[in-house]
């Protein structure tokens, strides 16, 4: 990777005001909030979670086994009701007495029952957390490398929310879910079928009854899902674009302030914050009539029982411990059938939320060559070959480039703004590839390289500087990670920044805050150039590198970049012309052609198009004056 990122400190919100990251607007109906690949997603998650069978398959044993011990209760519990209530009667009658003995005997009977089905459900509760937390852990691993491979085109039309989203909310959702939905599935469908096989052995025309209400909770369960599934993905879709939106005015706070439009942006969120409440809500109440309704079905079934088993028990053919064991039991029967309408909603969540970790890691990588190759001996020479490239296929930015940089030589690119410039820079690094004509790297077409070996050619220096929140060492070590601290401190006082550094709190152990304002913006940019007199590679990039600083330090800073470049291959890309007089060569960009070349002195005899650049910065000075 190159030593520098850009990083905005004002993003300009991708798509404007109300729109998506893609620049569609958001809201319900719209044709990107349907409902995709359910069964698809839900096999690929059985990839991850296929990873941990053993942990899996004794979480399922447990599971099992806790749902089993659990539904003997009833019956055996019926069967000391039973007990007791021929105890009773036979004692009324002078026949016989209660058997305490017998009943306390099966009353420990199962409460060991009890007691083992809890341990059981401890157990696989335990295994199936670990499964859970290690696929998050996975996935994250997985986005986090995605991110590294992802072309530079990706970011374009994504806003950074919605991949933060998808890292942390979706990861989450999806972790939460798993852990949640897999044991209650295999629970309750082991419960439902456990439960109707002990109903059957107490009454066959009482379990009939029971069985004639799961038509209808299918049904319900069916259309809830079919209403709500929609919802619940334009649900974590709208969360990535507002978690977009408040990054984006975090970042830009500043920038927000100044330009009075705090009120533009609480509108902007307000938009999005109520498609996010509306999806929510939407989402929620219909996921939230599925228990009621369900909770109907039950008590419906409950009244059935009541009025069929007692008809029963009166003509003897049940008694009355089997009529309180089947009451047990249709509690036992719809509880389960209940948690797996919950669980279609924790489903429903966790599908729509895993569709969009897959997309982003299904998203295109960067190509490498087949057979990538690494030159033998670095010097820094490059070549552009009528190399032809636009962002989109109908837009070309650099039409004809031509151009050959030899080892150690300084070329400078100068021209208008959108003439090309910095994405020839972007091309160097391989951000893009170039759609005609080649660009070569020591002899080597950059496509044929070892994309990683190729951005260690280069070191770099941007007008926007990049400042992670650590101490200034380790912001200057980024470029050169086994460099010793007097390395590091040799590379300050070379950027002339060992000065200001000593004048910090703490020094070269001064902790930069997360965007850096704790230091000044000609500051921070010295720290970068710093970090790449550090990094030592055999080529430079400098797009601005002195922009952001005083007259009197651009001087320093510019006698250091002199000593720097010295010996190797630079490219730099400069406003002010007054910074490049000493460069071997001045290409002049218009409209992504070389329109003029040559050295400062041969560019001003001319009197071309660099000579009215050159001439028109005095006389824009005179005007300020």
């Amino acid at each position: 990777m190159a030593d520098e990122m850009t990083k905005t400190q004002a993003p300009k919100r991708a798509g404007g005001p109300g729109r998506g990251p893609m620049g569609g607007r958001g809201g319900f109906g719209a044709p990107g909030e349907k409902a995709k690949d359910f069964k698809g997603t839900m096999l690929k998650l059985l990839g991850y979670i296929g990873q941990h069978k053993a942990a899996v398959l004794a979480a399922i044993v447990f599971a099992v086994a806790s749902v089993v011990f659990n539904i003997i209760g009833p019956k055996v519990l019926g069967q000391v009701t039973t007990k007791l209530y021929e105890g009773l009667v036979a004692k009324v009658a002078g026949t016989g007495s209660v058997d305490f003995d017998w009943i306390g005997r099966t009353l420990l009977v199962l409460l060991c029952l009890y007691l083992t089905s809890s341990a059981c459900n401890l157990l696989q509760g335990w295994l199936m957390t670990g499964v859970t937390q290690k696929i998050c852990y996975r996935m994250r691993k997985e986005i986090a490398e995605k991110i590294s491979v992802v072309p530079m085109s990706y970011f374009n039309g994504h806003s950074k929310g919605d991949v933060l989203s998808r890292i942390t909310n979706d990861v989450d959702t999806l972790g939460q879910s798993l852990n949640q939905s897999v044991t209650q599935l295999i629970t309750s469908v082991t419960q439902i079928i456990g439960v109707l096989v002990m109903m059957l052995t107490i009454s066959v025309p009482l379990t009939g009854v029971v069985v004639v209400t799961l038509p209808a909770a299918a049904v319900i369960m069916g259309i809830m899902m079919h209403f709500s599934q929609p919802y619940f993905r334009a649900q974590q879709k709208v969360l990535g674009e507002v978690n977009g939106i408040i990054e984006e005015d975090f970042a830009g706070q500043n920038v927000i302030q100044v330009f009075d439009r705090a009120d533009d942006a609480v509108a902007e969120f307000d938009q999005k914050n109520d498609q996010l409440f509306i999806s929510g809500w939407r989402s929620q109440f219909l996921s939230g009539l599925m228990m009621p309704l369900m909770s109907l079905v039950g008590n419906a079934g409950y009244v059935a029982v009541v009025v069929v088993g007692a008809q029963l028990a009166l003509s003897g053919s049940i008694g009355v411990g089997d009529i309180q064991s089947f009451i047990q039991y249709v509690r036992n029967f719809t509880q389960p059938v209940q948690q797996i309408a919950n669980v279609s909603n924790t489903l429903q969540s966790m599908a729509a939320a895993t569709e969009r970790v897959f997309e982003f890691l299904a998203a295109p990588e960067e190509e490498n060559a087949a057979e990538p190759q690494v030159a033998a001996v670095r010097e820094g020479r490059v070549e552009f070959d009528h190399v032809r490239f636009g962002y989109t296929p109908d837009k070309t930015i650099i039409h004809d480039f031509s151009c050959v940089a030899e080892p150690g030589q300084t070329v400078a690119i100068v021209g208008p703004t959108g003439a090309g410039k910095t994405t020839l820079i972007k091309l160097l690094q391989r951000f893009y590839d170039v759609n005609d004509g080649s660009l070569r790297v020591e002899g080597i077409d950059v496509r044929d390289w070892d994309r990683a070996e190729l951005r260690r050619e280069f070191a770099m220096v941007l007008q926007d500087t990049w400042l992670f929140n650590g101490t200034i060492r380790e912001n200057i070590r980024y470029g050169r990670p086994d460099a010793t601290d007097a390395e590091v401190e040799a590379a300050a006082r070379a950027a002339r920044c060992d000065h200001f550094i000593h004048t910090l709190a703490g020094g070269y152990d001064f902790v930069i805050n997360e965007e850096g304002t704790n230091l000044s913006q000609g500051q921070r940019q010295l720290i970068t150039i710093a970090r790449a007199v550090l990094a030592d590679r055999p080529a430079l990039i400098l797009d601005e590198a002195t922009s952001n600083v005083d007259t009197r330090t651009e001087e320093l800073i510019q006698r250091a970049m002199d000593e720097l470049m010295r010996g190797r291959t630079s490219f730099v890309i400069a406003h002010r012309l007054s910074t490049i007089r000493n460069a071997d060569v001045i290409l002049v960009l218009r409209d992504g052609d070389i329109v003029e070349k040559g050295t400062h002195e041969e560019l001003l005899a001319c009197g071309g198009f660099y000579a009215e650049l050159y001439n028109s910065q005095f006389e824009e000075g005179e005007q300020a004056a």
